[in-house]
């Protein structure tokens, strides 16, 4: 089965630092494009960052480009999300999301920003 287990959120204050992980098993992780998509309370779900399968490229919405970077260690199957300077308006509850698999989701890691 195919199973994402995110962690590394928690309350920060604006301007502070996390670093989300996303372990993934049940599929071959080197071989897949991956995503964090971040949903607020009574929000759809917004994408936030991908990286393809070889780490030679990122991508990242608009409202976090420069204050987060995605990166991946395949031979721990692991995904990152290192989110700098965050902002009342990055609270949400963020999830990673392999490419192919995109049905499945994790429980998701909350990320609170307040002062």
């Amino acid at each position: 089965d195919v199973q994402l287990v995110e962690s590394g959120g928690g309350v920060v204050q604006p301007g502070g630092s996390l670093r989300l992980s996303c372990v993934a098993s049940g599929f071959i992780f080197s071989e897949e494009r991956m995503s964090w998509v971040r949903q607020a309370p009574g929000m759809a779900p917004e994408w936030v960052s991908g990286i393809n399968r070889r780490s030679t490229s990122s991508y990242y919405a608009d409202s976090v480009k420069g204050r987060f970077t995605i990166s991946r260690d395949n031979a721990k199957n692991t995904l990152y999300l290192q989110m700098d300077n965050l902002k009342f308006e990055d609270t949400a509850l963020y999830h990673c999301k392999a490419i192919n698999f995109n049905e499945y989701w994790g429980q998701g890691t909350q990320v609170t920003v307040s002062s």
